[in-house]
Formats: structure tokens, C-alpha cells, sequence
């Protein structure tokens, strides 16, 4: 299998580190990505030019991260990252949440990376990062209920706090001490988070 995406990517971290917990890594060959060059064949793999898509075995294409984590949940057998009944829908629920939190702080860097100064909209930004906000809080008044397990919303909550830490250094801890912690057990028992930090 193919994986294309980019060492910055927080949802590329989060199928590299779901990859790893299955002990699927051996089978995937990560393949960079531009989502910025018109030329890259990003697009005949994904349309919408997205980063990460997982191109299987037999050639299908994948995307976006979510999918493709299920999708390799699946090849290891079911169950494992996803689970069944209704505890399927909190791990999916946290992912959507986290994963909402990586999109907004997206949102505020390519403000900033692909307008002029002059051409930002202060309002935009600021709306993201509420949203941003409001995520954290939320999660912070229940990182006692999250816990230990590892599961796609625990690797998608762990990949959002690290792209803070990566895009916007580490600002979130000072009032966040309980997702702090979590985020320190979650590194001590998943070596993958460590190998997927982006330089």
C-alpha cells in the first residue's frame, strides 16, 4: 500500500500512528505529497488534492483519514481502533471532535501562510480559534473520562495536541493541565507518536 501525504500532515500522523499500533507499517510505503503543486498526481487519487490518501493493494484510492483508519482497522482483523455497539460511536465522536480541532487550527495557519498581511481577516481567524478554544475546554473537563484506551479517537486527540504543540507552541498547556497529562501517557505508551513528530 501507498501512502501519500506530508511529515506536517496531523491526519498523515494519525494513519502512521494507527498504522503502527496495528502492526500494519511494514505494509505501507509513505509517499510525499504537495497538496500545493497543480502537478503533483495527488488529484488522480484524490480530486480534492487532500492529504492523506492511502492507494491499496489493488489500486483504490482512500481518503480521508478517517476512512482510511477504518479501513485499516479492518485489515488488522476489526474491532481494535473502531469497536462495535455503541462505544463505536464515542470513539468516532472523539475523532469528529479532534479531528474538527485540527481543521480549525489549519484554517488559522493558512491564513497566514497564503494571504498577504494586508488581505487577512482578523475575524476569520479569531472564529476559528474559538473554536479551537471550545474544543480544549471541552475536552480538558473530560480527559479523566478518556483515559487509557487507544482507539481512533484517542490517536486523532493526541495527533490535534501535537499539531498545537508543532503550529502553535505548545500555548494550549499553560490552561489545559489535565490534557497535558493525558497527552504524556498517550506518548509514553504509543512509541509511534514519538516517531511520527514533525521536524
Amino acid at each position: 500500500m501507498i501512502l501519500r501525504t506530508s511529515p506536517a500532515s496531523p491526519f498523515g500522523r494519525k494513519v502512521k500512528i494507527a498504522a503502527a499500533v496495528l502492526g500494519l507499517s511494514e505494509r505501507i510505503e509513505i509517499v510525499p505529497a504537495d497538496t500545493t503543486d497543480p502537478s503533483d498526481d495527488l488529484r488522480v487519487h484524490n480530486p480534492l488534492g487532500k492529504i492523506p490518501v492511502l492507494v491499496t493493494e489493488d489500486g483504490t484510492a482512500l481518503y480521508d483519514s478517517p476512512v482510511i483508519v477504518e479501513y485499516l482497522d479492518h485489515l488488522a482483523g476489526g474491532g481494535r481502533l473502531i469497536p462495535a455497539g455503541t462505544a463505536r460511536f464515542e470513539v468516532l465522536t472523539l475523532q469528529a471532535l479532534a479531528d474538527g480541532l485540527i481543521d480549525a487550527a489549519i484554517m488559522q495557519v493558512y491564513e497566514v501562510r497564503f494571504r498577504p498581511e494586508e488581505r487577512r481577516e482578523p475575524t476569520w481567524v479569531d472564529y476559528q480559534a474559538q473554536k479551537v478554544t471550545r474544543a480544549l475546554d471541552r475536552l480538558e473537563s473530560r480527559a479523566g473520562a478518556i483515559g487509557d484506551a487507544l482507539d481512533a479517537g484517542t490517536i486523532a486527540l493526541a495527533c490535534a495536541l501535537g499539531y498545537l504543540d508543532f503550529r502553535f507552541e505548545g500555548r494550549w498547556r499553560e490552561s489545559h493541565p489535565a490534557l497535558v497529562a493525558w497527552l504524556d501517557g498517550f506518548a509514553a505508551r504509543v512509541p509511534a507518536f514519538e516517531k511520527t513528530r514533525p521536524n
